[in-house]
């Protein structure tokens, strides 16, 4: 009786604990994280699909090995057990089984390395880039500089939404949304169907410009000049987040990219060029301290 009414409590428990899981449970946020998400983020780059057929090739590749491998193992252990009267045969080399296992490893790495190479150097050739920013790492935010491109000229920081801190501060996880630490005040836009060159540098620590449905992580480090590329294929709202331990405010460091049509993003970089002509026009108006009674 003791042990049906502890199994029962048991069963209540984790009943209670699933239910409360259950309560504060998020959505899929589209371009950023999903739930119960087992692979990578759906690509919208060639990049990242590149990317999702080698994960693939190399899955496929690594699970008919491990097969193969332990099905002969275990096979053979079975086959071959003392219990049968199974006696073990007498030899000390092969050359051809040791020419065989030394050629078949090399044959399957250089049909992996082969992809895997072209993949890696296709991400870096940065040339002919139809826009270039420059993301500055900043602990605990990112600058951006539009260098060359439509928009050149135009500077901004980005950091966390401030509903989102005082969210996160409060350990109310009872208000989570969907976008949970990823909203920002000053998103990245971009437009659609161009190839944008990313220079990543540092102010401080080293950061990580990371966007999973581009494809892209690049290391932000102090001093020096990084860079990589994207040309998203979609519009839309992505989300990546800075990929290097930077601090204790290292999870408050969210990268949100808008990409826009051409026509939208045209019509932003009007929108930032007037609202910047604007405050330059604005009259500073300097006090003396000393005529301040």
């Amino acid at each position: 009786m003791k042990t049906m009414t502890k199994t029962l409590a048991s069963g209540l428990i984790w009943i209670g604990a699933w239910a409360a899981t259950a309560a504060y449970a998020v959505n899929d946020l589209p371009g950023g994280p999903a739930v119960r998400q087992l692979n990578m983020h759906p690509p919208v780059t060639k990049i990242a699909e590149e990317q999702h057929a080698l994960h693939w090739m190399m899955m496929v590749i690594c699970t008919l090995i491990f097969v193969a491998v332990f099905g002969v193992m275990f096979y053979s252990i079975w086959k071959h057990r003392k219990s049968t009267g199974h006696q073990p045969a007498h030899f000390h080399e092969s050359i051809k089984v040791e020419i065989a296992w030394t050629l078949v490893p090399l044959i399957i790495v250089v049909i992996m390395a082969i992809p895997a190479t072209k993949a890696v150097v296709a991400g870096k050739d940065t040339s002919n880039a139809d826009l270039t920013i420059k993301a500055t790492g900043h602990q605990w935010r990112w600058g951006y500089d539009y260098l060359k491109g439509e928009g050149d000229g135009i500077a901004f920081i980005s950091s966390l939404d401030n509903e989102q801190r005082v969210l996160s501060n409060s350990g109310n996880v009872g208000k989570n949304i969907d976008d949970y630490l990823l909203k920002v005040d000053n998103p990245l836009v971009v437009p659609v169907n161009k190839k944008i060159r990313i220079i990543t540098t540092s102010t401080d620590v080293i950061h990580a410009f990371a966007v999973p449905a581009f494809g892209i992580k690049q290391d932000a480090i102090p001093g020096f000049v990084r860079d990589t590329w994207f040309k998203a294929e979609k519009t839309g709202d992505f989300y990546g987040q800075c990929q290097e331990l930077c601090g204790k405010e290292h999870a408050y460091m969210p990268i949100h990219v808008k990409v826009l049509s051409e026509a939208d993003y045209s019509a932003w970089v009007k929108a930032q060029q007037t609202t910047k002509s604007a405050k330059s026009n604005t009259p500073q108006l300097v006090a003396d301290a000393s005529a301040v009674k």
